[in-house]
């Protein structure tokens, strides 16, 4: 297993450490319940060090992008993040990613830990624009802040007015006498903050003064399992589980980051076209448990009249809700709001309703 440049200190202050993409991660410190309530009531801090991050380079660098990946990157401007994500060649997802543009010429992306190679290959294998890639994931770490007290904690250490960095924006700046960070109003809980990027060898560092500056702010520490609670009640999709190589984003209620504009030409754009106009056969849906019960990856859907209609991705027992939720592949004619389906539950039919996501609403 590879090590994160926080691994020691992870181990040091008692975290439950297990294997994660390779990577030795902790998945909880004080427990999943009070790292989870931490983020949505004051602040959390994530190692999210094992993602990947790539530069990409040169004057053909937006072709590239334009190409391999299904937003409109010629829509950002300097300083700007995008959610996007790349399609296959066979209507499936490659990853889901963060583009963050640096420059007309110079793009930096963040890739799923557990796609890093994959991905690697994949830009690579499709780079006829003469674009400079380079993989700097080995000596990149990311810490993320997430909270409603992230700015409070963040900005003594920072000249720059962090009120104003909007969402899915990021500036390069100095943080506490170390230079070259990039803090970028992004992140996977829903709950405010931030996600800063720097040298691993800046990073043990940057965690401790982090660490310090929340005391008084009620900052945890937390750990995957958090992580996971907290973006499954905003309904966020995870790579493996929500979406994968055989899910397009049109079925995974992704169709707000595919764009059709006259000039993107991407792959499977037709494809993805044709479902848009056409419609598909199932949807990703959220749905919350009626009758008490924990619905997990692989669990059977039924209808009220007992036909199967779709299996769980991904489910848990909400900290923050106080009731089991999860999101489904359901067949389209059964993909509406309301509508009350069956979870099988070991040996059990457990009542539940589909419902809009987010699970959680400001």
């Amino acid at each position: 297993m590879k090590n994160t440049a926080l691994t020691h200190l992870h181990e040091a202050a008692g975290a439950h450490m297990v294997e994660y993409a390779g990577y030795s991660m902790p998945v909880e410190y004080s427990g999943v319940i009070s790292e989870h309530n931490a983020v949505r009531k004051n602040a959390g801090l994530f190692d999210a060090s094992h993602m990947g991050e790539f530069w990409v380079r040169g004057n053909g660098a937006l072709a590239l992008l334009q190409y391999v990946t299904t937003n409109d990157v010629s829509k950002l401007n300097n300083g700007n993040a995008q959610y996007s994500c790349m399609p296959n060649g066979k209507g499936g997802i490659v990853d889901d990613l963060i583009v963050y543009k640096h420059a007309d010429d110079k793009y930096m992306l963040v890739v799923n830990a557990s796609n890093l190679e994959k991905d690697w290959e994949w830009i690579n294998k499709h780079n006829s624009f003469g674009a400079d890639l380079e993989n700097i994931s080995d000596n990149m770490s990311l810490i993320a802040l997430q909270g409603p007290k992230s700015l409070e904690i963040l900005q003594p250490m920072v000249a720059v007015k962090l009120k104003e960095l909007k969402s899915f924006t990021f500036v390069t700046t100095r943080v506490n006498n170390i230079d070259d960070v990039i803090i970028s109003a992004t992140g996977y809980t829903g709950a405010g903050g931030f996600e800063i990027y720097c040298s691993n060898q800046n990073a043990a560092k940057l965690w401790q003064s982090l660490i310090e500056n929340g005391k008084n702010y009620g900052l945890q520490p937390a750990g995957l399992a958090a992580r996971d609670t907290l973006r499954l009640e905003m309904g966020y999709s995870l790579y493996g589980n929500d979406i994968d190589d055989s899910t397009s984003p049109i079925e995974a209620g992704l169709g707000w980051i595919v764009k059709f504009e006259e000039g993107k030409n991407f792959i499977d754009r037709g494809f993805l076209e044709k479902q848009k106009t056409q419609g598909v056969s199932r949807k990703l849906v959220g749905f919350e448990m009626i009758e008490r019960g924990i619905p997990r990856h692989d669990y059977h859907l039924q209808n009220s009249k007992g036909i199967e209609i779709g299996i769980v991705t991904s489910g848990t027992m909400s900290p923050f809700l106080q009731k089991g939720i999860g999101m489904a592949y359901v067949q389209t004619d059964e993909a509406f709001e309301n509508n009350e389906i069956f979870i099988q539950i070991r040996n059990k039919l457990l009542k539940a309703r589909i419902v809009k996501l987010p699970f959680l609403r400001s």
